[in-house]
């Protein structure tokens, strides 16, 4: 099977379009009119909670389940199964042959996209070298923990060199040691012109990783842009100090119209359009600061107040507190 080539377009401008896509669930509308547009050459975080209806909608991309309606289109050209052979996919639920050898398993998924055999062979080996799990290459699947076997459907969804990754919950029951060296693996990926779709409710992860995030809740689209972009469009409405010696702030600070202690840091609640760094002398005058922040709200913030605010039926404000 000789694999479809794609007529790419340059980094930067869409690669996946995917347009009113709906799909309902007896009385549950899973997917609600969502549309995404996501560049060539970057991560996309899809976050939202467990239930927002991201792996619906990547289950209708990949054909595992079909629309109610919408449209989907890759490099400009309509969603075909041949198409799909260019996309990388790595499931929530995990799946493995058991019993044949980890390099026939990767060099058999391999072949079914379309690498030939020796070719996937030598790619199986390289794979299992920066997985590491070298002394398990002639061993059957069988040997490998959980956390082993999912590394190795990690590198069976980038052997083949798709132009686009799926990835629905990569992290997922991996130790620290683990999710650092995918999170190495999946920049690395980006670097050499991977468009990776990276789903996800660890928004702390995708903060790190992403360019682009779409935030969903209740199946509804509810935030997207680039990451900076979002930022911006929050105001920021609080501060965060400590003291060395673990006194209180002063109880009168300008625009600060509450105080409490939250996880050993002081959370100062400020007025809108109040600066921040108006704070910082009369803070500092009160005794030696330990900590000071003033930045932007961390997408777990904003997506916090976007949600609850869509929750409570208002429009979406562009602040944080």
């Amino acid at each position: 099977m000789t694999p479809i080539s794609l007529d790419l377009p340059p980094v930067g401008e869409p690669l996946l379009v995917i347009e009113g896509l709906r799909k309902r669930y007896g009385s549950t509308q899973a997917v609600d009119d969502v549309s995404l547009s996501i560049p060539r050459g970057a991560i996309y975080g899809f976050l939202g909670p467990n239930g927002a209806g991201k792996t619906t909608t990547i289950r209708c991309l990949m054909d595992i389940i079909l629309p109610d309606a919408g449209t989907m289109t890759l490099a400009g050209r309509p969603l075909t199964r041949p198409l799909r052979d260019r996309i990388g996919y790595l499931p929530e639920e995990r799946g493995l042959y058991r019993k044949m050898t980890c390099q026939d398993q990767l060099a058999y998924l391999a072949q079914l996209k379309g690498v030939p055999r020796r070719d996937a062979l030598e790619r199986a080996e390289q794979w299992i070298e920066r997985m590491g799990l070298s002394d398990y290459l002639k061993k059957k699947v069988d040997n490998l923990s959980k956390g082993m076997q999912q590394k190795l459907q990690f590198a069976a969804t980038f052997i083949f060199e798709p132009d686009l990754v799926i990835l629905d919950e990569v992290f997922s029951g991996l130790d620290p040691l683990n999710i650092e060296l995918m999170r190495e693996l999946i920049l690395e990926q980006k670097h050499k012109g991977t468009t990776i779709l990276f789903s996800t409710h660890m928004l702390a992860e995708a903060e790190r990783l992403c360019d682009a995030v779409c935030l969903i809740e209740g199946g509804a689209k509810i935030l997207d842009g680039p990451l900076d972009a979002i930022r911006r469009e929050f105001t920021f409405h609080m501060v965060r100090v400590a003291y060395e010696d673990g006194i209180e702030p002063p109880d009168a600070l300008p625009g600060v119209t509450s105080r409490r202690l939250d996880e050993g840091t002081w959370r100062l609640e400020l007025e809108a359009g109040h600066d921040p760094g108006e704070l910082l002398a009369p803070l500092a005058a009160a005794g030696p600061l330990s900590y000071f922040s003033a930045n932007r709200p961390t997408l777990n913030e904003i997506f916090l107040a976007a949600v609850r605010q869509r929750r409570e039926g208002r429009d979406l404000e562009r602040s944080v507190s």
